[in-house]
């Protein structure tokens, strides 16, 4: 069947994590309910057969009656009084659930979870930009997630996946090409598909300088009927008032800004996404694994992400791969953020510069009131005592 309609309804039926260990658990199966909403029960989860790399076999057993929307049946399976320091893996698993399932209809991009402000900021905007047809700016490091979310702003138009996604690599096409692709996109070549197509200009911040005005041009022709969505580092607004990019073409691509921060200043959301790639990785591998050990997650919070959620996926899978338990644990993550952790433990100590005649003038000084002791204060005497003359002393 269709993946984008079979994908998330077995996500839906997936159970929680913890049942890879082996515990029966309790958790949340959802169904379409044949009216484009979602139907929400209660199910009991209770694994069959010895629990390892494979998934065991699961029975479930789903209480009759629907779940109200407000219900969170996850939050009373809780002992009475005592709230947890950190989310379990099955909370996690619950709020990746959850979000997909609001998400769909509207936008797939799994890179906006997190609850950071910054990140809330970032999903208000992609509705914003998933509802209409403006051009678009995605803004972020390397890692971050721009050119996946600038793709998934495409998909979520409504009707979604009927126009033609045209990406325009800016840092590595040459400037007759570019030049040549926007003067063809603007006579209209798509009919009228073009109206729910998307130009895709990622790097635009490396746009040769020779084709701004050429781009800009196209772009504000009345026959340019696509939307533009396009990636950069920072606002262009910002590198235009610098002097390093056309201000019109800034201001053309510029409508809505969605900035997605570095992972390092949004520490809160790590253990969600990496639970998230954690599952990824369970839907495509014969090994299961239910979450991360404290230890792990402490030591994922300690790092500081250059690559971002890039890199972060790439640790997840690293670590997946090497464990041999259900839990990730601390040892089986890359060695690099082990040496990244005792690094932060043992700073290195500050080099200070040694001012040589300042130094060497201090030795002198003592040198000298040692001999003038020695020899009574008599300066004859004291200058044999250093091997000077009596003039060179003075």
């Amino acid at each position: 069947g269709d993946e984008s309609r079979s994908r998330p309804l077995a996500e839906a039926l997936c159970p929680p994590p913890s049942v890879l260990s082996g515990q029966v658990a309790t958790g949340i199966v959802v169904a379409p309910d044949g009216h484009g909403g979602w139907r929400r029960r209660l199910a009991r989860f209770i694994p069959i057969g010895p629990c390892g790399e494979a998934m065991p076999a699961v029975v479930t057993l789903v209480e009759p009656g629907d779940l109200s929307p407000t219900d969170e049946p996850l939050a009373e399976t809780r002992p009475h009084g005592l709230e947890p320091a950190e989310p379990t893996s099955d909370e996690l698993h619950e709020r990746i659930r959850r979000f997909r399932r609001q998400a769909a209809g509207r936008y797939r991009i799994d890179r906006l979870l997190g609850d950071s402000p910054a990140m809330r900021l970032a999903r208000a905007r992609a509705e914003l930009a998933a509802a209409g047809r403006a051009n678009v700016l995605v803004v972020g490091p390397v890692g971050s997630g721009r050119r996946h979310t600038a793709h998934g702003i495409h998909y979520a138009s409504d009707p979604p996946r009927e126009g033609t996604l045209i990406p325009v690599d800016c840092a590595v096409l040459g400037v007759e090409l570019i030049r040549s692709t926007v003067h063809a996109l603007a006579s209209n070549p798509l009919g009228t598909r073009a109206a729910r197509s998307t130009l895709l200009l990622t790097d635009v911040d490396c746009l040769p300088g020779e084709v701004h005005s050429d781009v800009a041009a196209a772009i504000s022709a009345k026959s340019f009927r696509l939307r533009v969505v396009a990636t950069a580092a920072e606002p262009l607004i910002q590198l235009a008032a610098r002097g390093g990019f056309s201000r019109a073409l800034a201001a053309l691509l510029s409508p809505i800004v969605i900035e997605l921060p570095p992972l390092a200043d949004r520490r809160e959301d790590i253990p969600l996404l990496a639970q998230l790639f954690l599952e990824e990785i369970n839907a495509e591998s014969a090994k299961q694994r239910s979450g991360f050990a404290q230890d792990a997650l402490d030591r994922l919070d300690a790092y500081h992400w250059p690559g971002n959620l890039d890199e972060l996926a790439s640790v997840v899978a690293q670590a997946c791969e090497k464990a041999e338990g259900a839990e990730v644990r601390a040892a089986d993550l890359p060695p690099r953020l082990r040496h990244a952790a005792e690094a932060a433990a043992h700073p290195r100590r500050e080099e200070q510069t040694i001012q040589l005649d300042e130094f060497l003038g201090r030795i002198e000084r003592e040198l000298i009131e040692r001999a003038l002791a020695q020899a009574k204060g008599n300066k004859t005497k004291a200058a044999a005592l250093l091997g000077l003359t009596r003039p060179r002393l003075y």
